[in-house]
């Protein structure tokens, strides 16, 4: 799958976006997605995209967006993160990949996802579609597991279909207005891990920021923080949970809704504006998740006791 790149622009009263030239008309503050062409009869109506919230969008390069990743099919971290940014006067919702994968709701949560404004592949995502590669065996039994569900013979083939295409249409990244956003890293989109102990890696470093604009914008690691190109890295304790923008570029790990990785079990997101940034973390009864998972013989009980204790 080709890279997306994204430039929005208003005419005619539509923002357009992208090379696929999907369009969407605001009206009455609503966003309403317009069918594409040769979409059959798609064609003859206009088809109104969920966005878990009404907003108005006044200027469309100025939006407040929420920026979520690695899901891992947990649907009480992801329910939670996003009752959490229904009250946080939120325009947009990105998701940076990994939807599913290690948890026990699949189905549910690509189905909530597919509400986002804009949604990439993740590793997990793409081992799903093909063959999961440098998994460890847990996590490649969650795979096998995951197909699984995703082709429920107990559901309708026209509704397992819908799933795989939506995971088979994500883009690698996306880009717009000196922004880049990956899944994993701005040299390796879906595979290359970004850790905290990496800024004293200097040719790695230097190699990644040379490759965006001004910020990219991450997940993967699940280990939330701000890397510097000046070689520093600020977890969002060190910021206190909010960083303002300078003329530095900067790689920004959003950290995970569904499995933390950081010593911290709540969920992690974040809220992006043009002036800075805010993580959030959001609690979720991850008990409940444990106890599916634990109830699963394909998925390992580990992947249930790590949310405990958000590693």
């Amino acid at each position: 799958m080709g890279a997306l790149l994204v430039k929005c622009c208003v005419r005619d009263g539509y923002t357009h976006v992208g090379p696929e030239r999907s369009v969407r008309k605001i009206v009455n503050s609503r966003v309403i997605a317009a069918p594409r062409p040769g979409s059959g009869s798609e064609n003859s109506r206009l088809r109104e995209k969920s966005l878990l919230h009404e907003r108005r969008i006044e200027d469309p390069l100025a939006v407040k967006r929420a920026l979520i990743s690695d899901i891992h099919s947990n649907l009480e971290g992801l329910e939670a993160v996003l009752k959490d940014i229904r009250g946080q006067d939120i325009d947009e919702i990105y998701c940076l990949g990994d939807i599913i994968g290690y948890g026990p709701n699949p189905r549910e949560c690509i189905d909530l996802i597919m509400a986002c404004d804009a949604c990439l592949l993740g590793n997990h995502d793409q081992g799903a579609l093909f063959d999961p590669e440098g998994f460890n065996s847990g996590a490649e039994r969650a795979i096998f597991w995951t197909r699984e569900q995703l082709e429920d013979p107990r559901q309708s083939a026209k509704e397992n279909a819908r799933l795989w295409d939506f995971l088979g249409e994500l883009p690698r990244n996306r880009k717009e207005e000196g922004y880049l956003f990956v899944h994993g890293s701005p040299r390796n989109p879906l595979n290359e891990y970004v850790f905290p102990e990496d800024i004293y890696n200097q040719r790695k470093m230097e190699k990644l920021f040379s490759l965006f604009e001004r910020s990219c914008f991450q997940g993967h690691t699940h280990v939330p923080g701000v890397f510097t190109e000046g070689s520093r890295f600020y977890s969002p304790e060190d910021v206190k949970g909010e960083y303002s923008f300078t003329d530095e570029k900067i790689m920004v790990n959003v950290g995970s809704v569904g499995q933390p990785r950081d010593g911290d079990p709540r969920s992690c997101y974040v809220i992006l504006t043009d002036d800075g940034l805010q993580y959030r973390r959001v609690e979720y009864d991850f008990e409940k998740t444990i106890e599916k998972i634990y109830s699963i013989q394909e998925l390992d009980n580990f992947l249930g006791d790590r949310l405990r204790a958000g590693r």
